[in-house]
């Protein structure tokens, strides 16, 4: 009957021991168990569990309902533009692409039965499947080309990403 008392007493010991741990107050300052004997304010109250809501580095739970991420690492591009861009502009050889900036370089390339060669530089910078989330930019070899050349080569991109997104839907 003794060493069940001693080991009922030190479980005892131990668990008054965790839940004076886990309290945050010490009995010196007056807190126990995190209290503050009652004379604490609805204000420091609201700080200190504002405080127990934040992690190390200052974050709270409801951080990870909010799009913190850093625009440098994360991939912002809409894929259905992106696969229309290199399809509408098959006929040019791809010089550079780099998906994390959205940005796909393309070489001089006859497109068929044109006559002359455009280069193009097209610039994602949206994950929307939306107009201003393409910027294009076409050239010749005299310089420039014609606004409405760049608008038709944008147009032909939108209208291909589109029929891309309902072809997906349909699966």
């Amino acid at each position: 009957m003794g060493m069940k008392r001693l080991i009922t007493v030190g479980l005892s010991i131990v668990a008054l021991v965790g839940l004076t741990a886990c309290g945050g107050g010490s009995l010196s300052s007056g807190k126990v168990f995190g209290g503050g004997g009652g004379t604490q304010t609805a204000q420091t109250q609201r700080q200190d569990q504002t405080d127990d809501d934040r992690n190390d580095d200052g974050s709270t739970v409801w951080d990870l309902f909010q799009n913190n991420d850093d625009p440098n690492i994360t991939v912002e591009v809409n894929r259905y533009i992106w696969n229309a861009t290199m399809d509408v502009l098959s006929f040019m050889p791809v010089e550079a692409a780099d998906p994390f900036s959205g940005i796909i370089v393309f070489g001089y390339g006859t497109p068929p039965g044109g006559r002359g060669a455009y280069k193009a530089t097209v610039h994602v910078n949206d994950p929307a499947l939306d107009a201003r989330s393409l910027n294009v930019s076409l050239y010749t070899r005299a310089g420039p080309a014609s606004s409405d050349a760049t608008h038709a080569i944008e147009d032909a991109i939108l209208t291909r990403a589109r029929q891309m997104r309902l072809a997906d839907g349909k699966l």
